[in-house]
């Protein structure tokens, strides 16, 4: 386990354990996150622990052509039940992202530290939010980190049934047809999964990172 200092270096990525824990430490400057993403790493920990950086393997990711459209969420796409915008409500989804429940997950890695530094890099251009809207309420959203040619996925939330599957799903249809290479989910979920995400190696990960 690596312990950072206040020099803005990571180790490398295959040193994590078998966990994906690369290093504990450090600060959340925009300068850090930003060195850390296009390393492939992420922090995630909880409010009373210190800063933990990851690098799991393997690394779960979507190929925005391969992004899967259930005949459900068609209809609903169809209907055109939800609105979709960008970055015009980044911290309201910040919020709501930090509130949900995860299971097997005792209280939020969305800690005010973390909002506190994802606001900066929404503030610099980097972080992005997509926001869902229904009758003009706020009813789901995600938000990550825009590398140019990857995306970030950090959290998503939904209020109603499928307005997080249709930010998802808007969001690869959007990288599509920027050419980016993948979307970054970090870990398996099965609702992942679901929606067309799949596990590729660590070292493939850095592959299109760099």
């Amino acid at each position: 386990m690596v312990f950072l200092s206040e020099e803005l270096i990571f180790p490398d990525v295959s040193e994590a354990n078998h966990e994906g824990m690369l290093a504990v430490g450090g600060d959340l400057s925009p300068e850090r996150l930003l060195l850390a993403y296009n390393s492939g790493i992420f922090p995630w920990f909880n409010e009373d622990s210190l800063i933990l950086w990851w690098s799991p393997d393997p690394r779960m990711v979507l190929f925005p052509h391969k992004i899967k459209i259930s005949k459900s969420m068609r209809k609903v796409i169809k209907d055109r039940q939800f609105t979709l915008t960008k970055n015009v409500d980044f911290k309201t989804v910040l919020a709501y992202c930090s509130m949900v429940e995860r299971k097997d997950q005792d209280g939020t890695w969305i800690t005010e530290k973390m909002k506190e530094a994802y606001l900066k890099l929404h503030e610099e251009g980097v972080a992005h939010s997509y926001e869902v809207w229904e009758n003009d309420t706020l009813v789901g959203g995600l938000y990550g980190i825009d590398l140019g040619h990857v995306f970030c996925g950090e959290s998503m939330f939904s209020l109603v049934s499928n307005a997080s599957k249709f930010a998802f799903i808007s969001l690869a249809e959007e990288l599509i047809s920027r050419e980016y290479k993948l979307i970054d989910c970090q870990v398996y979920t099965a609702h992942l999964e679901s929606l067309g995400a799949e596990e590729i190696s660590r070292s493939d990960f850095i592959k299109f990172l760099k």
